[in-house]
């Protein structure tokens, strides 16, 4: 049996934060805002792994009024993710991420990223795909105001 789910998560940019995505810190002049370490592309794809099970979504479980989760690396909570598939008796199938960021320039970390993530879910890295995108300068993504991320899980039975 298979079951599919989407996430999608957003963050600001701000300055005095760190940018990570796909558990990878990636040197840039300003980072994401959030409760956790704000990981837009773990968050999404966290999202659509809960979404394709209905079982709600990282707020539910990891709730950000949650003092426990403040800074919180979302690889982390990614691998507690993973695992409450598996209890639900599923597995990634694959998944399909996208990031939505003007700038910096994605490419060169999008392997590591993959990596980390396939890691994290007990899974090999050819079950991964992550992408990268800009918005052609339009929107708050365009105008670097925020980066925004897409994901779809296909989650099958074990």
């Amino acid at each position: 049996m298979f079951r599919i789910g989407h996430g999608y998560d957003v963050h600001k940019l701000v300055e005095g934060r760190k940018l990570i995505l796909g558990g990878v810190d990636i040197p840039h002049t300003v980072g994401l805002l959030g409760h956790s370490d704000a990981d837009v592309l773990a968050h999404a794809v966290m999202d659509a792994m809960l979404g394709a099970l209905a079982l709600g979504d990282i707020g539910h479980l990891f709730p950000d009024t949650a003092d426990e989760y403040e800074g919180a690396d979302s690889m982390k909570l990614m691998a507690e993710v993973a695992e409450v598939c598996r209890k639900n008796g599923y597995k990634i199938g694959n998944i399909d991420a996208t990031v939505i960021a003007q700038a910096p320039k994605l490419a060169p970390h999008i392997v590591e990223m993959r990596e980390n993530i396939a890691k994290v879910c007990g899974c090999d890295v050819s079950q991964i795909s992550v992408k990268a995108t800009t918005e052609e300068k339009l929107g708050f993504t365009g105008e670097k105001l925020g980066i925004a991320a897409h994901a779809v899980a296909l989650m099958t039975q074990i």
